[in-house]
Formats: C-alpha cells, sequence, structure tokens
C-alpha cells in the first residue's frame, strides 16, 4: 500500500483509518506522529487496522488504554509498548475516539462498525455487500480458535434458523437440540465459533433487526418488539437502551429515511 508522503489530510479527516505495515517495530516519523496525535486532540477518530495499532502506540495515544492488533504481534506489541493493555484474541476494540483491529479481514469488520455506528445498519448491510462481509461480527469474536471443533459443531444452521425465528421465543435447550448437542457441548462449542453466549448472540441480531427497522419502517415501538422477539414495548425499551445507549424513539429521530414494510431476517 502507497502512503502520501505528506500527512496533512489529517487536518482536516473525521476519521483517521492507519493501515498496517511491514515492519511495526520500526518507529513511524515524527510527522506522522504529530499528525496522529493532532488529530486525536482535536477529537477525529483513528482506526487502525492490524499492525497500524502500533503507529498509534508510537504517538502515546494508547497508553493506559485497550487495544489489539493480529495475533503474531501481540507480544511485540506488549514489550515495545507496556502501558497499551493490549487484548488478545478480539476482532477489534474501541476504547474512546481509537479504534484498533487485528487483520485485514479485521479491519474491514472495524470499518463496518464505524457505518454501522453512524449511519445505522441498514447502511452496514449495504458496505458490507460490497466487500462481501458480514455487518454484524463484534469485535468481541475471537480471531481465530485455540481446539479444533468437530464437523458437527458447525453451528451455522442454527444461527440461520435463529435468524429467521427472533420474533419467537428462543431458548438454549431449543437450540442445542436442534443440532443434537447436549447444553453443556451446544454452549461450548457455540462461544468457540461466534466468541458469545447463544443468549447473548440473539439478543444482539434482535436489537440490530430492531435497528433495521427503526431506520426502514414506520412500524410502532410495539409491533417491532413483538417482531423481534423482545414481546413488550417497556421489555424492548429497556434492552435498547441498554445495548444502544438511547431509546427506539431517538434512534429513529436520528436514522430518518422513508418507511418501508422491512421483514426480519
Amino acid at each position: 500500500m502507497r502512503v502520501c508522503e505528506e500527512p496533512s489530510g489529517l487536518k482536516r479527516a473525521d476519521i483517521v483509518v492507519v493501515p498496517g505495515y511491514a515492519n511495526p517495530e520500526t518507529k513511524p516519523a515524527d510527522a506522522y506522529l504529530d499528525a496522529l496525535r493532532d488529530a486525536a486532540d482535536r477529537g477525529a477518530r483513528i482506526a487502525a487496522i492490524c499492525t497500524g495499532t502500533f503507529a498509534l502506540a508510537a504517538a502515546d495515544l494508547l497508553d493506559g488504554r485497550d487495544a489489539t492488533t493480529h495475533w503474531r504481534y501481540l507480544e511485540p506489541l506488549r514489550a515495545l509498548h507496556p502501558r497499551v493493555n493490549v487484548l488478545e484474541n478480539r476482532l477489534f476494540v474501541e476504547d474512546g475516539n481509537l479504534l484498533t483491529s487485528a487483520g485485514g479481514g479485521a479491519g474491514i469488520d472495524a470499518c463496518l462498525h464505524l457505518i454501522l455506528g453512524d449511519f445505522g445498519v441498514a447502511a452496514a448491510h449495504e458496505a458490507g455487500k460490497e466487500v462481501v462481509a458480514s455487518p454484524v461480527r463484534g469485535g468481541a469474536e475471537p480471531q481465530y480458535v485455540d481446539v479444533l471443533s468437530p464437523v458437527r459443531a458447525d453451528l451455522s444452521e442454527v444461527r440461520s434458523w435463529a435468524m429467521a425465528h427472533l420474533g419467537e421465543a428462543i431458548t438454549v435447550d431449543q437450540l442445542a437440540g436442534r443440532c443434537n448437542l447436549g447444553r453443556r457441548t451446544f454452549i461450548r462449542h457455540f462461544e468457540r465459533e461466534t466468541g458469545y453466549s447463544p443468549m447473548r448472540w440473539v439478543t444482539m441480531q434482535r436489537v440490530l433487526s430492531a435497528r433495521r427497522l427503526l431506520e426502514t419502517s414506520d412500524w410502532p415501538v410495539d409491533r417491532i418488539a413483538a417482531a423481534t422477539g423482545f414481546g413488550t414495548g417497556s421489555n424492548f425499551r429497556a434492552i435498547f437502551r441498554r445495548e444502544v445507549g438511547t431509546t427506539p424513539t431517538a434512534y429513529r429521530r436520528s436514522h430518518p429515511s422513508t418507511p418501508n414494510e422491512v421483514p426480519v431476517r
């Protein structure tokens, strides 16, 4: 990847993306580190892809903050920058205005995460389609699995079933039964594959579906609550505020669009 010789563009950028580079243990030029510090000071968001995390650390922006990088470079990052709280086996980590990610694929996840936050679920799905990537992978999902899972532990089919039945009652025992696994075995394999417990994952999918409906339909809150499996409007409002940080009504107001009858998927 070719990088511009002068970092002057950073003075105007609202979001700065720092790509990975071949020799992360080599300190970048002072001009680039100063530009990163200036961008952070004025409130710009900075996303580091893979070894780009080393540049943020070299600029002292990650001192005392959480960060991650590609699994091959976790120990070098710790050795070079001991004041950084390096988190293992994460796709990406967001700490304030700084976003650090693992390899190239995780960099796509991190960028889709930014789109999701700024423009909503519908925009993130469209961007994900362009790069043939899922826009719903969370930062806590693992970069890799330490233990090889048997073939029958591929739970993509049960996840697809859950997505198609979000409006219905879903239990762990029900999901485990659909793939002929005991409850404990199912939970263990599910967490290996997704990085989340089964019901935590279901809740996240319900919230994403609700966000999409708030963005793209004129359905009342109670109807969205029923369609996405939250039951009552009051239960939906409480969980939505906890997960998204705002109310459904405020979220809809901040993501205006032409209403459409959009089915839950």
